[in-house]
């Protein structure tokens, strides 16, 4: 008890002097070394910060002063300045870090993972050499996803990183995509995208077909009737789009910008996707909303022009995955709220529609053909194939606007104005300025 009480009337620079030797060092103060039973008795002597406090007084100084300043630990040093990461080496935008072995934006990073996952096959519509940088990255989904691999990004990183995620999210998905049954919430969506597609858009057994002798014998470069009647039933085809996409879940939510930016990029290729759709391959057809059906000569002379056997052909490829309303309905809603749009305020809100749209597709689609596990993905790469043939129709416009007696219908004009300038870029440097909108007669 007694040999207690000495100790304890010891500070503790006396004991460590009691254990230290003539010629400090740091090793000398390792009371762990020296005493073991003493370090047992007293553990909290032996704490690191404690030991490296003292080995520094006994190295520096080795004062025997007990003062009270000894028994509190120097202040703790400042905080290392923040990292800094080099811009992303595939667009020079800010870099949040490295992602799949390379430094990259967010915006790049999202773009990879998303083309890997979904095997996403793009195509340029310039040289493959398009220039990308913060500016124009998302002009061109091609070159961007090969800028991403030769930057060093890796696709197995990719994998690795979606196969170790955990948790509830990834628990519930699986068990969908096992079951192929669709949420409450996804069947909602199901529901609401179906229901306006076929209100937007009968269905080719609603409509009493009818059909004209106008220059259906042989092509010729435009037949001014068929071409009055095609510009009359294109317009209204167009507000039936703009009303469909207003009811696409989440749509209305977007900047007024943002959905007229993508009603612009977007109309064409719904439309196409609609009129291939209502393709009669027995009479090599196409059928109207108002039941106009003509041939594919007819169709030539009434405006399509080169672009016709584009069309016809893709017409054709989508009769083995026989999509029923609903899968042409969620695949225009996914045509329509694509976050790589240029020109997007607020892409990633866009992609976050997009998201459910794709998981209803993939679920709806697996359980309506359970033995064809297949017809998603191809349904998928459809839309490669509608934004070539649009990129196509693009040019053909400038052209009809040559071969057409008047000006063309306002709201057709409207709506693919930003597709004619991006065919004229598409043959100079890309244009680095940021477009703007105004109140146009998409947005009311």
């Amino acid at each position: 008890m007694f040999d207690y009480v000495e100790f304890q009337a010891f500070g503790p620079g006396e004991i460590m002097d009691l254990y230290t030797s003539s010629t400090p060092s740091p090793a000398s103060c390792m009371l762990q070394e020296q005493e073991p039973d003493l370090a047992a008795f007293f553990p909290e002597l032996i704490e690191a910060d404690w030991q490296q406090h003292r080995c520094s007084q006994s190295v520096g100084s080795h004062s025997s002063s007990s003062s009270s300043d000894d028994l509190f630990p120097s202040p703790a040093s400042p905080p290392p300045p923040p990292r800094t990461y080099k811009p992303c080496f595939v667009c020079q935008d800010k870099s949040s870090g490295y992602h799949y072995g390379v430094s990259a934006c967010e915006g790049c990073k999202g773009f990879f993972r998303r083309s890997v996952q979904k095997n996403m096959v793009y195509t340029c519509h310039r040289d493959r050499n398009c220039i990308i940088n913060k500016i124009t990255r998302n002009r061109c989904q091609y070159c961007r996803l090969q800028r991403c691999f030769a930057a060093g990004m890796s696709k197995e990183s990719v994998r690795n990183d979606r196969s170790t995620r955990k948790g509830k999210k990834e628990a519930v998905k699986m068990t969908i995509m096992e079951t192929y049954e669709l949420t409450a919430e996804l069947g909602l969506i199901v529901e609401k995208i179906c229901r306006a597609h076929r209100e937007t858009f009968p269905s080719l057994c609603q409509l009493g077909k009818y059909t004209t002798n106008s220059s259906c014998d042989h092509r010729i470069q435009l037949d001014l009737g068929l071409w009055d009647k095609f510009s009359e039933l294109a317009t209204k085809c167009i507000i039936k789009v703009v009303e469909f996409a207003k009811r696409v879940p989440g749509f209305t939510g977007l900047t007024i910008a943002d959905q007229i930016t993508l009603l612009k990029t977007a109309c064409l290729d719904i439309l196409i996707l609609r009129i291939c759709t209502r393709y009669t391959p027995g009479q090599d057809t196409m059928t109207f909303s108002d039941g106009l059906t003509l041939t594919r000569t007819q169709i030539h002379n009434a405006g399509f022009g080169p672009l016709t056997d584009q069309v016809f052909t893709f017409a054709g490829q989508l009769l083995p995955l026989q999509m029923d309303d609903t899968e042409s309905g969620l695949l225009s809603a996914i045509c329509l709220v694509s976050g790589d749009r240029q020109d997007l305020e607020e892409p990633s809100k866009v992609e976050v529609l997009q998201e459910p749209l794709l998981e209803a597709l993939k679920i709806y689609s697996r359980k309506r053909r359970p033995s064809m596990p297949l017809m998603f993905p191809k349904a998928l790469m459809k839309i490669t194939d509608l934004r070539s043939i649009s990129a196509k129709g693009a040019e053909r416009v400038v052209t009809l606007k040559l071969e057409i007696p008047g000006s063309m219908p306002p709201l057709i004009e409207e709506m693919l104005e930003d597709l004619e300038k991006n065919c004229e870029e598409s043959r100079e440097e890309p244009n680095t300025s940021q477009h703007t909108h105004t109140p146009t007669a998409l947005s009311t």
